[in-house]
Order: C-alpha cells, then structure tokens, then sequence
C-alpha cells in the first residue's frame, strides 16, 4: 500500500534541495550554505525514514518519490553512513526486482568518490575541461562503458553529446 503522505514529504524535500542546488556550484558561500544545511536536514531525515520503512520503494511510496529518496541520499555527501546504508539497502531492493540499476550505479560511484576512490561507472564528474565533462578517476577506464551498459547507462561519450550546452 502507497503511503502518500510520506511520498510528499519525499518530494517537498527534493524540491528544496533542486531550487537551491544552483547556489552549491555558485561561488557565493551563502548559497553553498544554504544548499548544505538543506542536504545534511534531508539526509537526517532520510536516515529516519529507513529506521521506520526500511527503503523507501515505489511500492510504499510510488516510483517518483522512490527516485527522490535516492536523490536525498545521492546528495547526502556528509552522510557517508547514509550512503553505505542506502546502497546496501538499495542493492537489496535491485536483487528483488523492486530497484533501479542506474540509480545503485550513481549512488556506488558517489559512494566511492566521498571515500576518496575510483569510481566504476564514471557517473560523478569532477569538472569541465574545454567544455568538456571531465569524471573523477575511474577504475579500469577501458571497460567502463561495458560497465554503463550493464546497468542501463548510455557509453560515457553519449552522456556527455546529451548533457552539453547547446
């Protein structure tokens, strides 16, 4: 049964999160501020819903809200305990047919890149080089893409030609 009220508070979280998401790339420390307490709040929050629900799958909550509560534990960067909780909860829910591959994808690769190692998929970017998206280090660079297409991922190149500036 769908706990409605609980996929709203999920989505209001993420909303938050989204319109202040710009001022955390900006260089105005207020608003990377601003974004980090939103973050830190949602991954609090994130931690006692598990604690209640366990993860917050599209059968509790509906499939929008369940991306959502990956987006809070995507994000939740100072919640490294968060994170290695979500991915083991999220691996779970994968092996039941009840997650998403890509989303496991991102969150193992962010996961890996917050403990200061290579990533696997070459989902989390580390900046722009002549207008390029650059990732952060990657294991074994040469399989990656074969790595993406197991889990749904377009090959890197085709990411970066679809997220470009036009």
């Amino acid at each position: 049964m769908v706990d409605d009220a609980l996929a709203r508070e999920l989505m209001d979280m993420t909303d938050e999160d989204r319109k202040l998401q710009p001022g955390a790339l900006s260089d105005d420390v207020n608003a990377q501020l601003a974004h980090r307490r939103v973050t830190v709040r949602n991954g609090d929050r994130l931690i006692e819903i598990i604690d209640e629900h366990g993860w917050p799958t599209a059968e509790l909550v509906v499939h929008e809200a369940a991306r959502r509560a990956w987006l809070v534990a995507q994000h939740a960067d100072r919640h490294l305990h968060l994170q290695r909780r979500a991915l083991t909860l999220m691996t779970e829910a994968v092996r039941a047919g009840k997650g998403d591959t890509t989303q496991l994808a991102m969150l193992h690769d962010r996961l890996l890149i917050n403990e200061g190692r290579p990533q696997i998929y070459g989902t989390q970017i580390a900046g722009i080089v002549n207008g390029a998206p650059v990732p952060w280090p990657c294991e074994d660079p040469e399989r990656m893409d074969q790595r993406r297409a197991e889990v749904g991922l377009d090959p890197f190149a085709v990411h970066v030609a679809k997220h470009a500036p036009a």
